[in-house]
């Protein structure tokens, strides 16, 4: 074995006994500089891995100047948007156990190889974010979308995986909408006349939950008294931007047409599939302890303070299959602080903006129109 081979054995069987006990770790109970302390070794272990691993990703080197002592935002990123131009994976093609492609409307897709250890990484770190917000038990589940869209063939997009993620969290599936993407307003009755008096848990993605369902349900004038249930959403507001649609207008006509509902919105994309960023009850996407979140300057990349928007970077120690771990992406938005939202949550908390201009149109809402 050389010198070089012996080295990344070490230090792999040093981020496999770190991570180990991350794993275990509460999602969002350390103060910002003892999860720093925390992620810091082990995102320099996934750079030296990357590299070790992948020929593509050995030319991040040559581009960075980086030092693996000082701060998780100093560390090499990709550009989200090289995902859809190279093949960038750290395992062999026999060692790939899926491929997820972003949903975007136009362009390319992302193409993110998972092996089967980094797929079931992600499905227990998102387990472990979503249990914090809806508890162990299993509420039937209403999914705002039809079941046509996870048994398309060929690989799986964003949205697909996000269907069959969250619906681990549930029992008793029903899908609110038919093949053709209308509301099965008789089905979507049934389900809530059984279910009536408990907590049922929704899930869809943003335009979808607005426009197929919201709207659809106001349009036949048609109430539901919902109690103590919880609806998260994901995915663009683009949209709903555009049609003057608010948060707090979204919010309000969900709780007018359910009921008692609680409403999470969530940030999350393919190329960290696994991580994602729920939204408090005032309002702040917040990173669990396995992530992190820088903002950029969109001009020189320099990194900006709290409260000035800039372009979103993301770090993610799950990404283990494919280079991953610290990504530049074309959303836009600002930290708001860190260790004090009103909420409780430790480390940082954030805002999102909304996309870079002229950037191609992304995320899984947004590819239903």
């Amino acid at each position: 074995m050389d010198e070089e081979m012996k080295q990344y054995m070490d230090d792999m069987a040093v981020f496999e006994e770190k991570y180990e006990e991350l794993l275990e770790s509460p999602v969002y109970h350390f103060l910002q500089p003892e999860k720093e302390r925390i992620l810091l070794p082990l995102l320099s272990i996934l750079h030296k891995h990357h590299s070790f691993r992948s020929q593509a990703y050995r030319l991040v080197d040559k581009l960075f100047k980086w030092d693996d002592s000082k701060a998780l935002c100093n560390y090499p990123y990709l550009a989200v948007r090289l995902f859809k131009e190279f093949e960038l994976k750290s395992i062999s093609d026999d060692q790939v156990y899926k491929v997820l492609h972003s949903s975007g409307t136009t362009g390319q897709s992302s193409k993110i190889y998972l092996d089967k250890e980094t797929a079931q990484l992600q499905t227990k770190v998102l387990t472990r974010i979503l249990q914090h917000w809806l508890g162990k038990s299993r509420r039937p589940m209403l999914l705002i979308d039809s079941p046509h869209t996870v048994k398309k063939t060929g690989g799986m997009t964003a949205r697909a995986a996000g269907l069959q993620g969250l619906s681990f969290f549930g029992r008793s599936h029903t899908y609110a909408l038919d093949a053709n993407m209308n509301l099965d307003i008789d089905k979507v009755s049934n389900f809530f006349e059984q279910f009536k008096g408990q907590s049922v848990l929704l899930f869809g993605f943003t335009f979808m939950v607005w426009h197929s369902f919201i709207q659809q349900l106001q349009k036949h004038n048609i109430y539901f008294e919902l109690q103590d249930s919880i609806l998260i959403h994901g995915g663009g507001w683009k949209k709903l931007q555009k049609a003057s649609v608010s948060h707090q207008t979204f919010k309000q006509q969900i709780q007018t047409q359910l009921g008692d509902v609680r409403v999470h919105d969530y940030y999350g994309m393919v190329e960290q599939t696994g991580t994602i960023y729920m939204e408090c009850e005032q309002g702040f996407f917040h990173c669990p302890v396995w992530s992190d979140i820088a903002i950029r300057n969109p001009v020189d990349l320099s990194f900006l303070p709290f409260q000035q928007v800039g372009l979103i970077q993301l770090t993610s120690v799950l990404a283990r299959s494919y280079p991953g771990h610290c990504i530049l992406t074309e959303d836009l938005g600002y930290i708001v602080g860190e260790d004090d939202c009103s909420c409780g949550l430790k480390g940082k908390y954030f805002k999102v903006s909304g996309r870079v201009p002229n950037a191609e149109v992304r995320g899984c809402s947004d590819t239903f129109s």
